[in-house]
């Protein structure tokens, strides 16, 4: 017999052997017809796997992570098994789960292309394929047998995998019907879970990620036990269209890209700059209460700088090449994060233990290479400024330093209303089973993961651990924010780190006058000024807060007779810090204000000659009816009133 844990530290004995299947039907016929997957040991991992040991175990269900990864993960091999069938002779690159959904990378024979127009065909037959009920069947291969096998079938690309990625004694297949594939899993059990499926799109896609190597295409899908659970999720992406912040950046005149300037790399217009501006006036505001200074680094930096930081070595590949400078023998790279430079700020004169924590922040601009496929709108750029900073303080500082940023971020997320509801906290440690990829002694790592752990628990905030999600220096606290249609997005981050102040010989005076090493704390509450942007537009569908919208008053004369008076009340709100604009176009009234509507403006003044003789404005609220005629001085000081009653609360 052996010992299985339960989550709430229940424990069972079941004989060797026994499957997660097996014990969730001990529970209940209903756990078991729910449960998709389950984790032996903090691993995921089929139902039909046999556990032969003590071990604790988790039953997933569709509302976990580890259910839908699973789910989709078996979807793409079915999405692949489909494609065989109705392609004979096709390639296939890689096809993993993804946050939502899953794709796979195909090559279609001579040339040949997959367009939208085939979807529906594609579909059906992955419907009947998994009205079959394949059982996933995972096999152990030796590498010489496995790449016979996949050179039997033709397979190039999954050739030059085998050959160079995976080891011998190490490889695993999984097979359904007709189709088998290299796989790690985790899996379903069998196909029969798979009832609605929908192909979202199809895109280019560079095999490895090698813009020197062929172009597959790459198809996207989504998957669901029901079909009302897909309905619901094509409802949702209509509304994520109606939200896309390229388009309602692109109406409201925030930003811009430009072929000229370069992929990834976005312009911030005037409106845009001015609330980006308006951003950072505010975590200024609220870092200033928390003893913060402000630095300036440059936007490029020497390759040495990076190779000490270990920067170079784990991130090289994603970023700019180096720039060699002509006369002298040195290289530079765009700046990729902030942390090397302010490491050289903290080192640029003695510190004593009184100085500490010393709290060092910048709105720093960086630079990766993200690949052309992956980029998109300001969520994935190749240039983005980190609302960064860095603490270094003494180890007993630690703890209550990570308090006081959680503490940061729990009040910008307040301020734009990212209820707890809408906030997931992720413990994210390093890979208990691939440390090599990581920097730095276990007793350190132990440390810095029992700060965040401590941390949290003082809080009260529940917080998933996720492992190998750590970076390559240190764990990490980040912050998953749900928008208003239940996206998940990765905003504020906050990291302790043991190894760089070891890596640039980072030291403070101590009480006993000896010298110590300080630890170092990342965070950024927004993550990136383009990210938080972005994710802000969609949330609140480009309604913002007053005290943060570019035009918050449009004026709108009702005829050219009555543009100069409007011109003269944009002047008279102008004391009042009032940010208005005159609408002066040659159209009717009624278009104006549908057009403003659309606009997300906050306030409309329609003004006339009844207006400009009694020194008046009527007032009209977004998305509500008319408020009536108001004196200029009267709605100056009312917008200038709920912009302070909202900035003073913070």
């Amino acid at each position: 017999m052996i010992k299985i844990t339960f989550p709430d530290g229940t424990v069972r004995e079941y004989a060797q052997g026994v499957t997660g299947y097996e014990i969730a039907e001990s529970i209940s016929q209903r756990l078991a017809q729910d449960v998709l997957a389950c984790s032996v040991n903090d691993e995921i991992t089929e139902l039909n796997r046999p556990i032969t040991a003590d071990a604790t175990i988790k039953l997933h269900k569709w509302d976990d992570d580890e259910a839908k990864h699973a789910f989709w993960h078996t979807s793409a091999h079915l999405l692949a098994e489909a494609l065989q069938e109705l392609y004979p002779g096709i390639q296939f690159g890689f096809g993993p789960a993804i946050e939502n959904g899953f794709f796979y990378d195909v090559m279609l024979p001579d040339g040949g292309q997959i367009r939208e127009g085939d979807f529906a065909a594609i579909e059906n037959k992955m419907l009947e394929l998994a009205r079959l009920n394949e059982p996933l069947v995972r096999k152990e291969v030796g590498k010489a047998d496995c790449l016979a096998q996949f050179k039997a079938a033709g397979q190039n690309y999954k050739c030059e995998h085998i050959e160079q990625d995976l080891q011998d004694g190490s490889i695993t297949t999984y097979t359904q019907g007709k189709f088998t594939d290299l796989c790690k899993g985790p899996h379903l059990v069998s196909t029969g879970a798979i009832k609605a499926v929908k192909l979202m799109s199809v895109a280019g896609a560079f095999w490895r990620g090698d813009a020197t190597r062929d172009q597959m295409q790459r198809i996207y899908g989504i998957s669901y036990p029901k079909k009302k659970m897909l309905d619901d999720y094509l409802v949702m992406i209509e509304e994520a269209k109606k939200r896309d912040h390229r388009k309602i950046g692109k109406e409201m005149e925030l930003f811009m890209f430009s072929e000229r300037v370069g992929k990834g790399l976005p312009i911030w217009l005037p409106k845009g700059t001015d609330m980006r501006l308006r951003l950072q006036d505010l975590l200024r505001r609220i870092q200033k209460k928390y003893g913060y200074q402000e630095v300036i680094t440059p936007n490029i930096g020497g390759k040495n700088l990076y190779v000490t930081s270990g920067h170079w070595d784990h991130y090289g590949k994603d970023s700019f090449q180096p720039i060699h400078t002509p006369e002298e023998d040195e290289e530079y790279l765009l700046k990729p994060m902030n942390c090397p430079h302010h490491c050289e700020v903290f080192a640029n004169r003695p510190r004593s233990y009184r100085e500490l924590p010393f709290r060092c922040a910048e709105f720093g601009t960086v630079y990766r290479y993200e690949q052309s496929g992956e980029l998109h709108g300001l969520t994935r750029v190749r240039c983005f400024t980190q609302d960064d900073a860095h603490i270094f303080c003494r180890p007993d500082q630690v703890k209550g330093e990570f308090i006081k940023v959680m503490e940061i971020i729990q009040t910008v997320f307040s301020i734009f209303n990212f209820s707890d509801e809408n906030v997931e906290v992720q413990i994210s440690l390093r890979d208990k089973n691939d440390t090599e990829k990581y920097i730095g002694s276990d007793e350190d790592w132990a440390t810095a993961e029992q700060a965040i752990v401590d941390a949290c628990a003082e809080k009260g905030m529940k917080a998933k651990v996720e492992y190998g999600e750590a970076a390559f220096y240190g764990p990490k606290l980040d912050f998953m924010v749900k928008d208003a249609i239940g996206r998940r997005w990765q905003l504020g981050t906050i990291q302790v780190d043991y190894q760089l102040p070891q890596r640039f010989q980072l030291e403070y005076i101590a009480e006993d006058n000896t010298k110590k090493r300080p630890v170092m704390i990342h965070r950024a509450p927004f993550g990136s000024m383009e990210r938080f942007v972005a994710v802000l537009i969609e949330h609140t569908a480009g309604k913002f807060p007053l005290w943060l919208t570019p035009d918050q008053v449009a004026i709108l004369p009702i005829s050219e007779k009555a543009c100069d008076y409007a011109y003269s009340v944009k002047q008279q709100l102008e004391k009042y810090e009032v940010r208005a604009f005159v609408d002066d176009r040659n159209e009717k009234i009624g278009r104006k204000i549908r057009d403003n509507e659309v606009k997300h403006i906050p306030y409309m003044l329609v003004v006339g000659e009844k207006e400009a003789e009694l020194g008046e404005v009527n007032v009209r609220k977004q998305g509500a009816e008319n408020l009536g005629n108001m004196k200029i001085d009267d709605f100056g000081k009312k917008i200038a009133d709920e912009v302070n009653s909202m900035i003073n609360k913070w």
